[in-house]
Protein backbone atom coordinates (compact mmCIF):
# COMPACT_ATOMS: atom_id res chain seq x y z
CA UNK A 1 0.00 0.00 0.00
CA UNK A 2 3.03 2.30 0.78
CA UNK A 3 4.22 1.87 -2.86
CA UNK A 4 0.53 2.65 -4.25
CA UNK A 5 0.36 5.90 -2.28
CA UNK A 6 3.54 6.91 -3.43
CA UNK A 7 2.52 6.27 -7.01
CA UNK A 8 -0.51 8.61 -6.42
CA UNK A 9 1.56 11.18 -4.98
CA UNK A 10 4.40 11.07 -7.57
CA UNK A 11 1.59 10.92 -10.59
CA UNK A 12 -0.18 13.73 -8.72
CA UNK A 13 3.45 15.92 -8.88
CA UNK A 14 3.94 14.81 -12.36
CA UNK A 15 0.86 15.62 -13.31
CA UNK A 16 0.70 19.07 -11.41
CA UNK A 17 4.16 20.47 -12.54
CA UNK A 18 3.48 19.61 -16.40
CA UNK A 19 0.42 22.20 -16.13
CA UNK A 20 2.79 24.26 -15.12
CA UNK A 21 5.61 23.98 -17.78
CA UNK A 22 2.98 24.25 -20.48
CA UNK A 23 0.96 26.98 -19.21
CA UNK A 24 2.91 29.19 -16.66
CA UNK A 25 6.25 28.32 -18.98
CA UNK A 26 7.53 28.50 -22.27
CA UNK A 27 8.42 24.65 -22.14
CA UNK A 28 5.82 23.16 -23.94
CA UNK A 29 5.34 26.00 -26.93
CA UNK A 30 9.61 25.52 -27.95
CA UNK A 31 10.31 24.71 -31.01
CA UNK A 32 6.59 25.18 -32.48
CA UNK A 33 6.48 28.04 -35.12
CA UNK A 34 3.47 29.36 -37.13
CA UNK A 35 3.29 28.47 -40.84
CA UNK A 36 3.66 31.47 -42.86
CA UNK A 37 0.64 30.43 -45.27
CA UNK A 38 -1.73 28.41 -43.03
CA UNK A 39 -4.74 27.91 -45.41
CA UNK A 40 -2.61 26.79 -48.46
CA UNK A 41 -0.43 24.23 -46.37
CA UNK A 42 -3.74 22.98 -45.18
CA UNK A 43 -5.51 22.29 -48.89
CA UNK A 44 -2.12 20.54 -49.95
CA UNK A 45 -2.26 18.30 -47.18
CA UNK A 46 -5.94 17.48 -47.91
CA UNK A 47 -5.11 16.81 -51.27
CA UNK A 48 -1.42 15.40 -51.07
CA UNK A 49 -1.70 13.11 -47.90
CA UNK A 50 -3.99 10.07 -48.65
CA UNK A 51 -4.90 9.11 -44.60
CA UNK A 52 -3.97 9.87 -41.35
CA UNK A 53 -0.38 8.55 -40.43
CA UNK A 54 3.09 10.20 -39.87
CA UNK A 55 4.57 11.49 -43.18
CA UNK A 56 8.51 12.74 -43.84
CA UNK A 57 9.03 14.85 -46.73
CA UNK A 58 11.49 14.14 -48.84
CA UNK A 59 10.16 10.50 -48.58
CA UNK A 60 11.96 7.00 -49.65
CA UNK A 61 10.58 3.69 -48.65
CA UNK A 62 12.45 1.40 -46.85
CA UNK A 63 12.73 -0.88 -49.22
CA UNK A 64 13.68 1.15 -51.70
CA UNK A 65 17.08 2.32 -49.71
CA UNK A 66 18.96 -0.88 -51.40
CA UNK A 67 18.25 0.66 -54.78
CA UNK A 68 21.26 2.92 -55.91
CA UNK A 69 19.66 4.96 -57.78
CA UNK A 70 16.46 5.49 -55.77
CA UNK A 71 18.30 6.15 -52.91
CA UNK A 72 20.51 8.67 -55.21
CA UNK A 73 17.49 10.32 -55.76
CA UNK A 74 16.21 11.00 -52.75
CA UNK A 75 19.71 12.39 -51.41
CA UNK A 76 19.06 15.21 -53.94
CA UNK A 77 15.82 15.74 -53.26
CA UNK A 78 17.13 16.19 -49.85
CA UNK A 79 19.66 18.48 -50.39
CA UNK A 80 17.84 20.71 -52.69
CA UNK A 81 14.40 20.90 -50.47
CA UNK A 82 13.18 21.75 -47.09
CA UNK A 83 12.39 18.53 -44.84
CA UNK A 84 9.04 18.68 -42.97
CA UNK A 85 7.52 15.69 -40.37
CA UNK A 86 4.22 16.01 -40.56
CA UNK A 87 1.51 14.24 -38.02
CA UNK A 88 -1.80 14.08 -40.07
CA UNK A 89 -5.52 13.19 -39.24
CA UNK A 90 -7.28 14.18 -41.89
CA UNK A 91 -10.56 14.62 -39.79
CA UNK A 92 -10.72 18.02 -37.55
CA UNK A 93 -10.80 17.88 -34.01
CA UNK A 94 -12.15 20.50 -31.33
CA UNK A 95 -8.47 21.56 -29.67
CA UNK A 96 -10.27 23.62 -26.99
CA UNK A 97 -11.70 20.86 -25.71
CA UNK A 98 -9.42 19.25 -23.40
CA UNK A 99 -11.26 17.33 -21.02
CA UNK A 100 -10.24 13.69 -22.65
CA UNK A 101 -6.68 14.56 -23.20
CA UNK A 102 -6.15 15.66 -19.77
CA UNK A 103 -7.68 12.57 -18.42
CA UNK A 104 -5.18 11.11 -21.00
CA UNK A 105 -2.29 12.68 -19.63
CA UNK A 106 -3.36 12.32 -16.06
CA UNK A 107 -3.54 8.88 -16.40
CA UNK A 108 0.55 8.47 -17.49
CA UNK A 109 1.48 10.64 -15.43
CA UNK A 110 -0.35 8.22 -12.74
CA UNK A 111 1.02 5.15 -14.40
CA UNK A 112 4.46 6.95 -14.54
CA UNK A 113 4.45 7.59 -10.69
CA UNK A 114 3.30 3.73 -9.94
CA UNK A 115 6.30 2.37 -11.75
CA UNK A 116 8.67 5.55 -10.36
CA UNK A 117 7.39 4.44 -6.87
CA UNK A 118 7.92 1.07 -7.08
CA UNK A 119 11.33 1.61 -8.73
CA UNK A 120 11.95 3.72 -5.69
CA UNK A 121 11.29 1.23 -3.41
CA UNK A 122 13.17 -1.25 -4.64
CA UNK A 123 16.69 0.90 -3.54
CA UNK A 124 17.25 0.54 -0.41
CA UNK A 125 18.64 4.00 0.50
CA UNK A 126 17.50 7.06 2.03
CA UNK A 127 15.43 10.36 0.43
CA UNK A 128 18.66 11.87 -1.12
CA UNK A 129 19.84 8.75 -3.21
CA UNK A 130 16.23 7.63 -4.13
CA UNK A 131 15.75 11.52 -5.38
CA UNK A 132 18.67 11.54 -7.52
CA UNK A 133 17.41 8.28 -8.82
CA UNK A 134 14.49 9.73 -9.91
CA UNK A 135 16.08 12.49 -11.68
CA UNK A 136 18.35 9.92 -13.55
CA UNK A 137 15.31 7.85 -14.52
CA UNK A 138 13.66 11.42 -15.78
CA UNK A 139 16.91 12.07 -17.73
CA UNK A 140 17.24 8.58 -19.58
CA UNK A 141 13.84 8.62 -20.73
CA UNK A 142 14.89 11.74 -22.14
CA UNK A 143 18.06 10.49 -23.44
CA UNK A 144 15.98 7.56 -24.89
CA UNK A 145 13.10 9.57 -26.29
CA UNK A 146 13.77 13.27 -27.03
CA UNK A 147 17.45 12.79 -28.26
CA UNK A 148 16.21 10.09 -30.75
CA UNK A 149 13.79 12.50 -32.58
CA UNK A 150 16.29 15.21 -32.37
CA UNK A 151 18.73 12.79 -34.40
CA UNK A 152 16.37 11.01 -36.49
CA UNK A 153 13.22 13.77 -37.15
CA UNK A 154 15.16 16.59 -36.97
CA UNK A 155 13.29 18.29 -34.02
CA UNK A 156 14.59 21.23 -32.62
CA UNK A 157 16.99 21.63 -30.29
CA UNK A 158 15.46 24.43 -27.89
CA UNK A 159 11.71 21.68 -27.90
CA UNK A 160 14.26 18.64 -26.93
CA UNK A 161 16.54 20.97 -24.33
CA UNK A 162 12.93 22.11 -23.18
CA UNK A 163 11.75 18.29 -23.16
CA UNK A 164 15.22 17.84 -20.59
CA UNK A 165 14.59 20.40 -18.03
CA UNK A 166 10.95 19.22 -18.03
CA UNK A 167 11.68 15.63 -17.55
CA UNK A 168 14.40 16.08 -15.09
CA UNK A 169 12.61 18.50 -13.01
CA UNK A 170 9.25 16.49 -13.61
CA UNK A 171 10.93 13.63 -12.44
CA UNK A 172 12.36 15.64 -9.23
CA UNK A 173 9.13 16.76 -7.76
CA UNK A 174 7.51 13.49 -8.54
CA UNK A 175 10.66 11.55 -7.03
CA UNK A 176 10.67 13.80 -3.83
CA UNK A 177 6.87 13.22 -3.21
CA UNK A 178 7.34 9.00 -3.68
CA UNK A 179 10.66 9.22 -1.94
CA UNK A 180 9.17 11.34 1.31
CA UNK A 181 6.41 8.60 1.55
CA UNK A 182 8.32 5.55 1.21
CA UNK A 183 10.89 7.05 3.59
CA UNK A 184 8.15 7.53 6.44
CA UNK A 185 8.32 5.18 9.30
CA UNK A 186 5.82 2.93 9.25
CA UNK A 187 4.12 3.37 12.71
CA UNK A 188 4.04 1.07 15.24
Amino acid sequence: MRVVIAGVLAGIALFMWGAIAHTALPLGEAGMRAPGNEDAILAAMREGLPREGIYMLPYIAAEQMSDEAATQAWVSKSLANPYAMVIYQPQGRDNSQMGAMLGMQFGSDLAAGFALAWVLSLIAAGFGRRLGAAVAIGIIGWLATSVPSLTWYRFPLDSTLAGLVEESVGFLIAGAAAAWWLGRTRPA
